[in-house]
């Protein structure tokens, strides 16, 4: 039965993170300029997050559910912000000759700033909120919980090793001028996913 928990937290996890959004573009980009080490920090953050917003949608605690959405508008403010200026300096950073030149505090940034990306959407913890509830998964006992939120971040950081191991190995293929354009492309994708969330806040409006 254990089992079972973690399997379905697994799936979760997976088809949570696999859409390509700004997180993808992020775990993209820093692959092919920084090595798949760079790519993976970049998607283990996310799953980090992921994984909490899973145990405070499996264990059924409402109260930080419900202060989370009603904080909806801040943390759009503040995400859209900062993916604003990941994409100013995304578009405006220059690639890395080599990925062994990078060195290990990147990967730690490459973590935190994810990790701190996937924390402020508000969509994040509605999307677990509503995959829960719909199978009948909230308000379970805290080892299910547990167990789902394992599966979660397994099912999550599967997805983001697939990912970046898949660009790495195209990564020969990119010289410096193509890595350039690389970050002007994901630059301008990320600004624009800033831009939305800003703009998102019209609806909030009287």
């Amino acid at each position: 039965m254990e089992n079972v928990f973690f399997l379905r937290g697994l799936i979760i996890g997976l088809s949570i993170a696999a859409p390509v959004g700004p997180i993808g573009v992020l775990c993209i980009r820093r692959t092919l300029n920084e090595g798949r080490r760079a790519g993976l920090f970049t998607g283990l953050g996310a799953a980090s997050a992921d994984a909490i917003y899973g145990y405070v949608a499996g264990s059924g605690l409402v109260f930080i559910s419900s202060v989370l959405v009603g904080q909806q508008v801040w943390l759009r403010i503040i995400g859209g912000l900062f993916l604003c200026f990941l994409g100013i300096k995304t578009l405006l950073s220059r690639p890395a000759e080599h990925a062994a030149s990078i060195r290990r505090y990147r990967h730690a940034e490459a973590y935190v700033s994810t990790f701190f990306l996937t924390l402020t959407n508000p969509m994040t913890i509605l999307s677990f909120a509503a995959v829960f509830a719909g199978l009948g998964l909230s308000g379970g006992s805290y080892v299910s919980a547990g167990l789902l939120v394992v599966g979660v971040f397994s099912g999550s950081a599967i997805w983001w090793l697939f990912l970046s191991s898949m660009v790495s190995a195209f990564r020969s293929g990119f010289d410096a001028h193509r890595l350039q354009w690389v970050n002007r492309i994901s630059g301008i994708i990320i600004l624009t996913f800033g831009a939305f969330a800003l703009v998102s806040l019209t609806q909030f409006l009287p």
